[in-house]
């Protein structure tokens, strides 16, 4: 981000809900028309929480952290887990 931006004010994860909800997009264009889009979440999508980003700021942290729990869970747990 550029130094000019003033970010003072601002709210961490203010719009983590709507994001996992899905959103709309208004796009005002030139000539004076509106395009409207509907974002939903990818399916499989998992939004993590602005407490919970500051550890692990990408895809691949996330998924390195869950492949040291696997291990942990009872097998019990796992096969039911494959079923579903």
């Amino acid at each position: 981000m550029r130094v000019e931006y003033n970010f003072t004010g601002g709210v961490h994860g203010k719009h983590c809900k709507a994001m996992q909800s899905g959103y709309t997009i208004t796009i005002h264009n030139v000539d004076g028309t509106t395009v409207v889009k509907d974002v939903m979440p990818r399916d499989g999508a998992v939004i993590l929480n602005p407490d919970i980003q500051e550890y692990f700021p990408d895809s691949e942290s996330v998924n390195r952290a869950l492949r040291c729990l696997i291990p942990l869970l009872s097998k019990k747990y796992r096969a039911k887990s494959r079923k579903a």
